[in-house]
């Protein structure tokens, strides 16, 4: 009779470590690209006038709040 252990297959030395780094390094990339394009939307409405502004729906003061708004 022969004995099989059922052992879960082990990752190799520092391979956990590495997807933690690489992981932080694409979040930290995706919220750099966010923050990116959230600055220049609010660079484009901060330069449309109050006519074109109320025509989407919006005021100077929705945009500046959108300004000072924290990531």
């Amino acid at each position: 009779m022969t004995i099989t252990s059922m052992t879960a297959p082990v990752a190799p030395f520092g391979a956990i470590t590495a997807h933690r780094i690489v992981t932080g390094f694409e979040s930290a990339l995706a919220a750099l690209r966010e923050w990116n394009e959230t600055r220049r939307t609010i660079a484009i409405l901060r330069a449309l006038n109050a006519d074109q502004l109320e025509d989407i729906g919006l005021s100077r003061a929705d945009v500046e709040a959108m300004g000072h708004k924290g990531f």
